[in-house]
């Protein structure tokens, strides 16, 4: 029986539950393989026949191997553990969460500065703020023109 979950409403947000874990362990394993100096070198000379060592969906290795950061949450990946990806890649935190909504560094370190994304519109999914579907992704980096 599945558990009720008024939580998958929120608008941007992927909540780290018991069903994302099971579905990214394979994934997660690999994000804290990277933790060892040899599996980076390893992942770093060739991606794909690293990715095919582990247990991870075809899925999940396409989401890895384009660092498209918000599909592997989606397929259960754990931020935490994918900063693993962005270290290995000599990316900050602050660059792999910039790049999860679109916007440049800067930009995100200015909306971070400013607080954050408002509550207004960003209660449950259908409302009209700035974290709701239809106004991703946010800034020039996520704009085909960078305007």
């Amino acid at each position: 029986m599945a558990l009720d979950k008024p939580y998958t409403d929120i608008p941007g947000t992927t909540i780290f539950d018991a069903d994302q874990s099971r579905q990214g362990y394979w994934l997660n394993q690999f994000c804290m393989s990277l933790m060892k100096p040899e599996n980076r070198a390893r992942f770093k000379a060739d991606e794909r026949a690293y990715l095919d060592e582990w247990a991870m969906t075809e899925e999940q290795k396409q989401a890895v191997l384009a660092r498209d950061l918000n599909r592997c949450i989606a397929l259960g990946g754990n931020i935490y553990f994918l900063a693993k990806i962005g270290a290995t890649d000599g990316r900050s935190f602050q660059q792999m969460a910039g790049s999860m909504t679109g916007m440049t560094e800067q930009e995100y370190r200015d909306m971070m500065i400013r607080g954050g994304r408002s509550p207004e519109g960003n209660r449950y999914i259908g409302e009209d703020g700035d974290a709701q579907a239809q106004h991703q992704p946010q800034g020039s980096a996520g704009r085909k023109d960078g305007h």
